[in-house]
């Protein structure tokens, strides 16, 4: 692991740009002083609205913000001004083509991130990775003796090298699209400007935040899931940085997910001469799949064959042929249930053999009845007069980890938009400042007690 204290880059990212904090204007000078208010995890937790539609309106006395006087505002107010440079940082972040398992690309990719990360104030550790270095930021907090709050993304797309040939990075009515700009190239400016926002306000996070950006999440955090497990020790609640539904709602579960290879060895053979020698591996594998289909149907299991590959020529009988499925999982249950059985597959046919192999796993992130941590954020949207809700997800990634053991943890802190692995995703450009603004009072306001003491 390689260390790089904090400083100014020689480019400095354009979210934190001398000129733009000219921009700010009266806001800039007009940032609150803030009083530390006391931890509200050492006794009474912070008063939020019960469950329930936020509304639009000034913060009560006892509010989230009370300690925190002319905040929203000045959050509000800063944010709009800083959606352009998000915009551009967003659009910019795009253009650097970063697939899964290109090493060199994620690379350059992390570079650029740890620099505007740095000129925000944070400190970066890039960690090397079979596929692509990891970072690690972290930001010291106003109180350093409480526990971090952890923030979770990546930097590898789903994408392939070439993609921004036929389509380009573009803005049309208020609309941004590209290859990434929403998973998650979005989300990573959008933090990076609610630092920048926070700094130009003369602020700090509450708390020490420590981010993590995996390399290989779009093919199931193999290496990074290790960093993340690391950082979940004494973590106060975690936030992801995925797309949030396109309605803008946060993602308060999900569903669990494992992608699973299997690979049928057969016995190669002339096609035409000596067809009976032969065993065919791709008629294997089909006949296997139409079985694994079967399982698939069970309650709360999903399945997807998303490649297959097999043979060499139509005149030989194929020796080798295989397939990688993506699953999901509503249950830990269905979860175990299918990956067992799938392990236990055998071949059809005399002379095959099946082997089935789990690349990844992540455990079912489950719906939670109480839910404190989106209860506060409901109540910070509303000051900010935002309307905020939550809902369970489809998908998976690194903020399962951390749901499916129980810690306070709400994913889509990311741009606002739809067709994330799509040649639709984009962004809307008009929702950046409402979450940027959201993230930065996330980060300067004191949580609210999240968990009883018993849970830890």
């Amino acid at each position: 692991m390689t260390t790089e204290p904090a400083r100014t880059p020689a480019v400095v990212s354009a979210v934190s740009a001398p000129s733009l904090n000219a921009e700010a204007g009266a806001a800039a000078t007009a940032a609150p002083t803030v009083a530390e208010p006391s931890d509200p995890e050492a006794g009474t937790a912070t008063a939020v609205p019960s469950a329930g539609t936020a509304t639009a309106g000034p913060p009560a006395a006892d509010g989230p913000t009370a300690a925190l006087p002319g905040l929203p505002q000045a959050l509000s107010t800063r944010a709009r001004t800083l959606a352009g440079a998000v915009r551009r940082r967003c659009a910019d972040l795009a253009r650097i083509e970063s697939p899964s398992g290109d090493a060199p690309r994620l690379n350059a990719l992390a570079e650029e991130l740890a620099a505007g990360f740095r000129a925000t104030g944070a400190t970066a550790h890039r960690e090397a990775g079979p596929a692509g270095d990891h970072l690690l930021l972290q930001w010291d907090g106003q109180d350093e003796s409480l526990p971090h709050l952890l923030v979770v993304g990546h930097h590898d797309t789903v994408w392939p090298v070439g993609t921004l040939e036929d389509w380009p990075v573009t803005e049309q009515d208020g609309i941004l699209t590209g290859p990434g700009v929403i998973d998650m190239k979005g989300g990573l400016a959008v933090l990076e400007g609610a630092f920048a926002l926070l700094a130009d306000l003369g602020q700090r996070p509450h708390r020490t935040v420590r981010l993590v950006v995996v390399s290989d999440e779009e093919v199931g955090s193999p290496d990074g899931r290790r960093l993340v497990e690391r950082q979940l020790r004494g973590a106060a609640a975690v936030l992801g940085l995925e797309p949030p539904h396109p309605d803008g709602r946060l993602k308060t579960a999900r569903r669990g997910s494992s992608r699973v290879r299997l690979t049928v060895t057969g016995r190669e053979a002339h096609a035409g001469n000596d067809a009976a020698e032969g065993v065919s591996a791709v008629d294997e594998l089909v006949d296997q799949l139409v079985a694994v289909r079967g399982l698939a149907c069970q309650p709360g299991t999903e399945l997807n064959a998303g490649r297959i590959s097999g043979g060499t020529r139509a005149n030989v009988v194929a020796g080798r042929a295989e397939a990688e499925l993506g699953l999901r999982f509503a249950t830990a249950e269905a979860q175990r249930r299918t990956l067992d059985n799938l392990a236990r597959l055998a071949a059809l046919r005399p002379g095959a053999r099946v082997r089935t192999e789990v690349l990844s796993s992540r455990p079912a992130w489950p719906e939670r009845a109480a839910n404190p941590l989106l209860r506060h954020v409901r109540s910070l949207a509303a000051v900010l007069g935002q309307q905020l809700d939550g809902g369970p997800a489809g998908g998976a990634g690194d903020t399962n980890l951390p749901g499916s053991r129980g810690l306070p943890t709400l994913d889509g802190f990311g741009a606002v938009g739809a067709g994330a692995h799509a040649r639709h995703e984009h962004i809307r450009i008009d929702q950046l400042a409402p979450r940027i603004a959201l993230l930065a009072a996330l980060l300067a306001v004191p949580l609210p007690r999240l968990r009883d003491r018993a849970e830890g």
